[in-house]
């Protein structure tokens, strides 16, 4: 069978790598792919990113199925379009995908169906986002309505702070259209997770669980990023904890959006803060897998992920369980000079090899020019490893990075300490 991944980063290399180990499938095409994909013997990376002609493409390639990586095509409603065409894809409508897509949207359906969240309000009136300010104080957190690539959230500790991310939002334009209206949240105390599930619109299959760093800087300080590192498993998420978030948000989301209309199917991302008491509120949805976090989850994933998606878009995800190693796997971001404001590109990467079989670099920001790999992008590389323990897993993986170098290369020297204990 042949299939089509849709993406670029490093959610899709390790996708298109899991994918390319199932017996099931002769090949493989990425669109439009990094140099990681390039490079693989197994894959072929085209360089079409429209949706007319990505469909096009999958009729005269007799694409059995396609999987979504990004948001971005997903709110375009490229599985309404290939469904229309008769084609098969793994992934949510525009409908479904506005969980994502729309912060306000996301809030209204949470309170509407009962799931656990934040207190919040929405805004497209400068004035009146100043004086919700200053009516709740801070620490307070301010998100960008719309799609801002994992960075259109900011934790603010002051209220000028708070302030500020207002300005840039609504008056500066920082995001676009994504920030022409905001949403302005509580502040929440504990631990994050990522809770990850399959959804056939029926039958719901959890991912192991795993936990994301957002912030740039070590001890979680700097801006918000779309991800400096990730480890899996979470072990804040005991089972007490799994059995809770699928009863309180996972099983009703899913409920909620059949209520509403709008039939479920694809990867369902929640993010979580888990309180001291166990407590659980969902801090937004996510319609695709994580990333970082889909580098050390299939890191750890056994059998065949293609015959699980296959089946998934077929409305036959309830023939399948999933396993895992018995192991933990750890990813550290290694990002490019100037992430995430402005990052700086064509720098070239030397030492990307990985000789150990519980290691693997996955490309994100990469192309090959000349027969070099050069930096395309904020977050280049997810250098990933497995081992007994998070620990263990994370101290290969910085191993690994000692060996890779690019001009102004930045990651965090933290990634999975909170695990560590």
């Amino acid at each position: 069978m042949n299939a089509l991944i849709i993406g670029n980063g490093g959610r899709e290399h390790a996708l298109a790598w899991k994918i390319s180990q199932s017996p099931l499938v002769k090949r493989i095409y990425v669109a439009p792919g990094n140099a990681g994909t390039e490079l693989d013997s197994h894959l072929e990376n085209i360089n079409i990113t429209d949706i007319d002609l990505l469909i096009k493409f999958a009729k005269e390639k007799d694409i059995d199925l396609t999987i979504v990586g990004p948001e971005t095509p997903l709110s375009k409603g490229i599985v309404n379009k290939f469904k229309e065409n008769n084609l098969y894809i793994f992934g949510p409508t525009r409908e479904a995908a506005q969980l994502e897509s729309s912060k306000d949207f996301s809030k209204k359906f949470m309170e509407r169906h009962g799931i656990p969240t934040a207190e919040y309000a929405t805004f497209t009136n400068i004035k009146f986002a100043h004086e919700y300010i200053e009516k709740k104080g801070s620490p307070i957190v301010i998100k960008a309505d719309g799609l801002a690539a994992g960075k259109g959230v900011v934790v603010a500790m002051t209220n000028e702070e708070a302030h500020n991310a207002v300005d840039l939002m609504l008056s500066d334009n920082q995001f676009g259209d994504a920030g022409a209206r905001i949403v302005i949240e509580e502040f929440l105390k504990g631990e994050e997770a990522s809770f990850i599930v399959i959804c056939d619109g029926e039958t719901v299959l959890p991912l192991a669980s795993s936990q994301d760093h957002k912030r740039l800087l070590d001890n979680d300080l700097g801006p918000n990023t779309g991800g400096m590192g990730a480890y899996s498993p979470a072990p804040i998420i005991s089972p007490e904890v799994h059995s809770k978030i699928m009863n309180d948000v996972i099983f009703p989301t899913i409920e909620g959006m059949k209520k509403d209309g709008i039939k479920f199917t694809g990867f369902l991302y929640a993010g979580l803060m888990i309180d001291k008491n166990k407590q659980i509120k969902t801090l937004e949805f996510n319609c695709r897998m994580g990333d970082p976090e889909t580098q050390p989850i299939l890191f750890r994933l056994k059998g065949d992920l293609f015959k699980i998606l296959f089946d998934a878009s077929r409305s036959r995800l309830n023939e399948h369980n999933i396993e895992w190693e018995n192991n933990s796997a750890t990813t550290i971001v290694m990002a490019a000079k100037n992430y995430p404001n402005q990052p700086r590109i064509n720098d070239e990467i030397i030492g990307l090899t990985s000789k150990n079989p519980d290691t693997y670099i996955f490309h994100a920001g990469t192309v090959v020019k000349n027969s070099k790999i050069l930096t395309s992008g904020g977050r280049v590389l997810g250098i990933t490893a497995k081992a007994k323990t998070i620990e263990e897993a994370t101290n290969k993986a910085y191993e690994l990075i000692n060996n890779i170098n690019f001009e102004g290369a930045q990651y965090r020297n933290d990634i999975g300490k909170k695990a560590f204990k």
